[in-house]
């Protein structure tokens, strides 16, 4: 059996609104689009006929696979406090290199978004920090190898 997709609450709920967006409103407006591309006539060379047929691929593609992963997924809690860094964890790292500190949640690989402080716990960074504790130093093999130290784990 196929490991299940691990998600929060939060990206639970993000999926089902987006999906229900696709369903309710994307749909919709690509069968008329398609409507409209097909009164102009002959659909061998019509450019908004196939722009349309390559959106309704999309929209249905994308249906399919969030239908796939709310189907096979896991809600995980998220963790506002505990000693070791786990999925659903909030943690303030510091880069020893740069000195620099950041605050990260650990979600399952679906969930990712660097840029808006959520880690997949598979990424290297992630995969690195499961397990350890506040005050742990840790080294990242990335690329470039560097080191974080865990400095908090919990809420803000």
């Amino acid at each position: 059996m196929a490991e299940k997709i691990k998600l929060t609450k939060a990206g639970y709920k993000k999926l089902e609104e987006e999906l229900r967006f696709l369903i309710d409103v994307e749909r919709d407006e690509v069968k008329r689009q398609l409507a409209e591309a097909r009164a102009q006539g002959d659909l061998s060379e019509n450019a908004d006929y196939d722009a349309a047929r390559s959106k309704q691929a999309e929209v249905e593609g994308r249906i399919k696979e969030i239908e796939e992963i709310l189907n096979n997924c896991e809600i995980i809690e998220e963790k506002t406090k505990g000693n070791r860094v786990g999925l659903g964890s909030t943690v303030v790292l510091k880069f020893l290199e740069s000195g620099k500190e950041a605050e990260y949640m650990i979600v399952g690989s679906v969930e990712s978004d660097p840029f808006n402080g959520k880690i997949s716990n598979s990424c290297a960074l992630g995969e690195a920090i499961m397990g350890k504790s506040a005050g742990d130093v840790i080294e990242v093999k990335a690329i470039k190898t560097y080191k974080v130290e865990i400095v908090r784990i919990g809420s803000k």
